[in-house]
C-alpha cells in the first residue's frame, strides 16, 4: 500500500477506536467498512478488521488497568462464558451470507441507543446484582449468545456487551466500558482472529496503519472516558449506537 492509502487507514482506524474505547464498542462502524472500501473483499477484510481490533483492547487495557475496576471472578465469568460464543461465530461467518443478519442487527443495535436514552438513569450508578445461581446462569447464556455476535459480526458488537453488563448485572458505564475494552477488545476479539486468521486470509500490508490507530486510538479514547466520567460514556454510547443501527439498515 502506498503513503495515502495507509494515512486514510491510519486516521479512520484512530477516529474508529477513540469513539469505541470512548463509548464501548462500535469501531467497525468505521474501520471495517473502509477495509472493504479500499479493495478487500469481505472475508479478507473482517479478518484484518478482527486482528486489528486486539490493538484497541491492548491500548484500553494499559490505560484501564490504572484504575483497577476489574474484578478477576466477574472477568472468568465473562470469559468462560463468551469465549466459546466467539469461536463458534468465527467458525460459521465466513460460511454464511453477510447480508442476511444485517437488518436484524441494525435493529437490534438502534434498539440498545433508543433504550439508553429513555433510561435516563440506566448505567449512572454502579449496584451489581445476578452473581448467583439461576441469575448468573441466565447471564451467562447471554454472555455466550454475544460472545457469538462479537465472533460472527463485525460492527459495533461490543455495544452489545457493555450494555449486557448494565442492564442485567448492573454495572455503571464506566465499569462496564472497561470489561468491554479489556475482555472483548482483547481477549475475544484476539481469538476471535486467531480463528479467522487460520479459515481465512489477513491483509498483513495493511496492517502497520491499522494498528497504530487502534493502539492510539484505543488508549486515548479510554483516558478521555474514565476523566470525563458516566454521563459522557452514556452519550457516545447512545450516538454510537444510533448511528450503526441506521447505517446497517440503510445499507
Amino acid at each position: 500500500m502506498g503513503f495515502v492509502d495507509q494515512l486514510v487507514l491510519f486516521i479512520a482506524s484512530f477516529t474508529a477506536n477513540w469513539f469505541s474505547a470512548l463509548s464501548g464498542g462500535g469501531a467497525g462502524l468505521i474501520q471495517f467498512p473502509m477495509l472493504i472500501f479500499l479493495g478487500l473483499p469481505f472475508g479478507v477484510a473482517l479478518a484484518t478488521h478482527k486482528v486489528a481490533s486486539v490493538a484497541l483492547g491492548l491500548g484500553a487495557t494499559v490505560r484501564h488497568f490504572r484504575e483497577s475496576h476489574l474484578e478477576r471472578r466477574f472477568s472468568l465469568i465473562i470469559l468462560g462464558a463468551g469465549l466459546p460464543g466467539v469461536v463458534l461465530g468465527a467458525g460459521t461467518i465466513l460460511k454464511i451470507p453477510p447480508s442476511y443478519a444485517q437488518f436484524a442487527l441494525g435493529v437490534l443495535t438502534l434498539a440498545l441507543g433508543l433504550y439508553s436514552v429513555f433510561k435516563p438513569r440506566l448505567g449512572m450508578e454502579h449496584s451489581p446484582r445476578n452473581r448467583e445461581g439461576r441469575a448468573l446462569l441466565g447471564g451467562m447464556v447471554g454472555l455466550f449468545v454475544v460472545g457469538f455476535l462479537n465472533g460472527s459480526i463485525t460492527s459495533g458488537t461490543g455495544l452489545f456487551l457493555t450494555m449486557w453488563l448494565i442492564h442485567h448485572f448492573g454495572l455503571d458505564y464506566k465499569r462496564a466500558v472497561a470489561y468491554t475494552l479489556v475482555l472483548c477488545g482483547l481477549v475475544w476479539n484476539g481469538t476471535g482472529a486467531l480463528v479467522l486468521g487460520l479459515l481465512g486470509t489477513i491483509a498483513w500490508s495493511w496492517m502497520p496503519a491499522l494498528l497504530a490507530g487502534s493502539l492510539i486510538g484505543g488508549y486515548l479514547g479510554s483516558h478521555y472516558a474514565l476523566k470525563k466520567g458516566n454521563l459522557w460514556i452514556k452519550r457516545a454510547f447512545e450516538i454510537v449506537t444510533i448511528l450503526i443501527g441506521l447505517k446497517l439498515i440503510i445499507g
